[in-house]
Order: structure tokens, then C-alpha cells, then sequence
């Protein structure tokens, strides 16, 4: 009997790895069940709940961007009840594991249906599926009301919340010091603290975040590490972070930003295969990790896996992960591999800056935005403390000490990465212990 699904959410990395370990959908007596970030959302399935589902597998109006990871893009299963009342809706991106590694809509489809589990779940809860291929097909309905059955946001609640509360309090206090003739040393006092509170959140956050990992408790059954042959170009960095690893219930793929993708092992929609691939004269040249309908979720170069002295090694055992079976294929003519986009071609960056981006602390969606303006907000509260030095000597020197602290908050975190990275991490490892046997 094949176990009912339970689905993982899109990979996650920082803060969002709350989400890869907690957030899970399944169907439960007679309900579907949304676990995610410590609380339980139950939505009930048949007379007074969900009696079918209507999965809309259209792009949305700004489909022409190539870009991973927006909302909406990879369609949404809208839940009814008899009458055709949304009741909630599953979006499909937040729970593809692979999601933010490939351009969106990159699956499509039943296809997209059997990766997620959606289809096996929405299966095990009795519930018809029906697919509209255009957002105004009248199955559609309106695509709105019902609940969001989706693995919550990356940040906290709580860094919201103080992010939104001083933000607000800031850009009020900024708009009556920017139209005043004469600003209260009170007013600047409150405009320096409140942008304080971002570079400070921020901080608290990463405390935070790596407090959580280390409380987390995973059963560890494998853990096989890249053993790149001679001249891949694989980093410190590359080396020291990405790994796969076998868990009780899931398959985990780690990249150097520090992204884990979750896969389950069992469920209709787990990953069934390890699959060889050779070339024309019998060379390995990869390795594939194939799902429902041998689709494949995820890649592994040969040569930046399995190419080294000991690589060997690490392939047969991730040959001996129970329940997942072993074959091999092989290319014919001048066929490329992998074909289209897949997980696993990009986990070594071209350049050490590509990969000092990727594994910098993940921001919010304002991105490099939200940091200008924090920047911003630091600098202003120093030019303003100048500004009321003679009228108000003490708010004065607290806000000029205050705009001061936000600002090296957030220059050193981002020094000592930069730094960090150009000088040992994102080296090749031949060439770091060149320098190391050539100091000896």
C-alpha cells in the first residue's frame, strides 16, 4: 500500500529553513492538514468543505520575466465546495523543492501535479482534480476568498512586526523633519532610534536563525560530500558546504548558499531512482535522481561529485540508499545532458562574487533595496544630529552616535563576508593548499 503524500515545501535557506524542516501538507481524518511554523490549519474535505479542486495552469499577465522564486507563477489548485465557493487554495511554487532553482514554469502540468504530490494528495482526500488552462475558464471561479495552504513566509513574524513598526514610526518622524523649518532634538532622537531598529533586527535575526539550527534534531542515515576530479574549479567553500544527505524520511540536497532541497522517500511522489549516465564510449558523465513518471528532480556532475580519488566511495554509497534503486543509461550520439533546466547544474558559481551573492544572509523581497535604505535612514540621523547639535546637545549626540553604530551594523557583517570569501573561501581548493604546503 503506497504511503498517502506528504508534501515539502520549496527550498528554503537562513530564516527559511524553518520552513524545510516544519511545514508539511497532508490529508488526516478526513481533512487537509497544514502544519507550518507551529501551528495547524485544518480545512475539511466533503459536505461543508472541500468537494473538488480546480488546478489553474495558466501564466500569469507578466509571464515573460525568466525569473525563479515569484508568487503565482508555477499556478495554483483552487479548492470548492459544491457550490463553487473557493474555499482555499494550494500554490503550487511553495511546495516544489526545486522551485527557486529553475525559471518558472519550467514544469508544467500533470507534471507539476505528480512532482509537488498535490495530485496524490488531493487523490488520497477523495477530491476531483480538474485542470483549466486559462484563468477565465468558468471552473476557475474568481480566484478569490478561502485560505492560503501554503508553508508561510521565510522571515518570522516577529522581524515583520518590528521592521513594520519602525519603519512606520521612522518615515513618519522623516516627513516633519524634511517639511519643518525647525526640528525638535526630540523628533531626531526618535528618527535615529527607529532606524537603528532595522540594522539591529537584522542582527537579532541571524542570532536567532543560527540559534534554531542548532536546537534542530535530524536523524542523519548518509552523508555524501562532493569528490571533485582535478581541475573542476571546486572552492573552499563549495567543498565545505554542499553535501547530499540521507535522512529517515527525506533525500536532502545542500548547495553553498546554504539552501537545503527536501525530497521525500516515500509517498507517491518520492523520489524512486539513482540513474548512471555515460556517454557514447561508456564514460560517466552524471548522475541523475528521478521522481513520479521518471521525471528528472535533481543532477550530479560526475566530475564535480564523483571525479576524485575517493569518489568512488561516495557513489556507492549514495548507491546504498534504502529504497532507492540503481541503473544506468546511456547517451546516444550527440545528445547533451542534462536536457532543460534541472537542480544540480548550477550548485558551483562561475565567479567567487556569484558565489559570495548566494551565500550571503538571504534578504527580504526589497532586496538590495531594503538595505539602501536602511543605510540611508542611518546616515540621515547622523546628518540631522549635526544639524541640532547647538539647540539640543543631547538628543544630538545620541542620534549622531546612533546613525554612527546603524551604519558599521551593517558595513561589517558585510566586510567581513567579502573579505572572508575573497580570501579563503571562494579560492579553488588546489590553489589554497598550494599556499598552504607552500608555507610549510
Amino acid at each position: 500500500m503506497t504511503e498517502a503524500p506528504v508534501l515539502r515545501p520549496a527550498a528554503g535557506r537562513g530564516p527559511g529553513l524553518e520552513r524545510c524542516h516544519g511545514s508539511r501538507l497532508s490529508v488526516e481524518d478526513g481533512a487537509l492538514v497544514l502544519r507550518a511554523r507551529g501551528r495547524t490549519r485544518r480545512v475539511p474535505v466533503g459536505d461543508g468543505g472541500v468537494a473538488r479542486a480546480v488546478f489553474v495552469d495558466a501564466a500569469p499577465a507578466d509571464a515573460g520575466r525568466d525569473e525563479p522564486g515569484r508568487p503565482d507563477a508555477w499556478g495554483e489548485v483552487r479548492l470548492q465546495d459544491r457550490d463553487g465557493t473557493q474555499v482555499a487554495r494550494i500554490p503550487l511554487g511553495d511546495w516544489l523543492p526545486e522551485a527557486p532553482a529553475l525559471p518558472e514554469r519550467a514544469v508544467q502540468g500533470e507534471q507539476l501535479l505528480e512532482r509537488t504530490g498535490v495530485a496524490g494528495l488531493l487523490k488520497t482526500a477523495g477530491v476531483p482534480l480538474h485542470v483549466a488552462r486559462d484563468r477565465n475558464d468558468p471552473r476557475a471561479g474568481s480566484g478569490k476568498g478561502g485560505v492560503s495552504l501554503g508553508p508561510g513566509p521565510a522571515f518570522p513574524l516577529w522581524y515583520w512586526c518590528v521592521r513594520g513598526v519602525a519603519g512606520t514610526l521612522w518615515f513618519s518622524a522623516f516627513t516633519v523633519v524634511v517639511f519643518s523649518d525647525t526640528v525638535p532634538g526630540r523628533l531626531v532622537l526618535l528618527l535615529a532610534l527607529t532606524a537603528l531598529c532595522g540594522p539591529v533586527a537584522r542582527l537579532v535575526l541571524r542570532a536567532w536563525t543560527r540559534l534554531r539550527a542548532g536546537r534542530r534534531r535530524v536523524t542523519v542515515l548518509e552523508r555524501v560530500t562532493p569528490d571533485p576530479a582535478p581541475g573542476s574549479g571546486a572552492t573552499v567553500r563549495f567543498l565545505r558546504d554542499t553535501e547530499v544527505r540521507v535522512q529517515n524520511r527525506d533525500l536532502v540536497l545542500r548547495d553553498l548558499g546554504g539552501q537545503e532541497y527536501w525530497f521525500p522517500r516515500t509517498g507517491a511522489h518520492a523520489v524512486t531512482r539513482l540513474v548512471k549516465v555515460l556517454d557514447g564510449t561508456g564514460r560517466p558523465v552524471g548522475a541523475e535522481l528521478r521522481g513520479p513518471g521518471e521525471q528528472v528532480r535533481a543532477v550530479f556532475p560526475w566530475d564535480l561529485w564523483f571525479g576524485g580519488a575517493d569518489g568512488a566511495d561516495g557513489w556507492s554509497r549514495l548507491c546504498g540508499v534504502p529504497g532507492l534503486p540503481v541503473s544506468e543509461r546511456r547517451l546516444g550520439g550527440k545528445r547533451t545532458w542534462p536536457k532543460g533546466p534541472v537542480l544540480g547544474t548550477g550548485l558551483l558559481p562561475r565567479t567567487g562574487r556569484d558565489a559570495r551573492r548566494m551565500a550571503r544572509f538571504p534578504g527580504t523581497a526589497a532586496g538590495v533595496s531594503s538595505t539602501a535604505v536602511m543605510a540611508f535612514g542611518n546616515l540621515f540621523s547622523v546628518i540631522q544630529g549635526v544639524r541640532v547639535a547647538d539647540t539640543a546637545p543631547g538628543p544630538a549626540a545620541v542620534a549622531v552616535a546612533a546613525g554612527a553604530l546603524g551604519l558599521v551594523l551593517q558595513a561589517v557583517p558585510y566586510a567581513v563576508h567579502e573579505l572572508r570569501g575573497r580570501l579563503v573561501l571562494d579560492r579553488t581548493a588546489a590553489e589554497r593548499t598550494t599556499n598552504e604546503e607552500a608555507r610549510r
